[in-house]
């Protein structure tokens, strides 16, 4: 999978899911570039959500609702994920 289908997959699994006024999802995958684990299949995404559902959660429970959410994704694509809520 290239990085334009994850991010679009991404991004619409969050939309159908979680009521959210803006998102951003940025690759980051360059930062694990050298590292020992590094796999060229998977990615580092930092995704940063403007949602008032988000908000009004733990930050614990947030991720957690995005992590279930990307379940598949976080097992076949991404290596890693940096979340923001605003």
């Amino acid at each position: 999978m290239n990085i334009n289908d994850l991010i679009a997959i991404v991004k619409k699994k969050l939309e159908n899911k979680i009521s959210i006024e803006n998102i951003k999802i940025e690759d980051k995958s360059y930062l694990h570039i050298g590292h020992k684990s590094n796999d060229k299949k998977k990615f580092h995404l930092k995704i940063s959500i403007n949602s008032k559902e988000l908000s009004k959660m733990s930050r614990i429970q947030s991720n957690k609702k995005i992590y279930k959410i990307l379940d598949k994704e976080l097992k076949d694509n991404i290596h890693s994920i940096q979340i923001s809520i605003i």
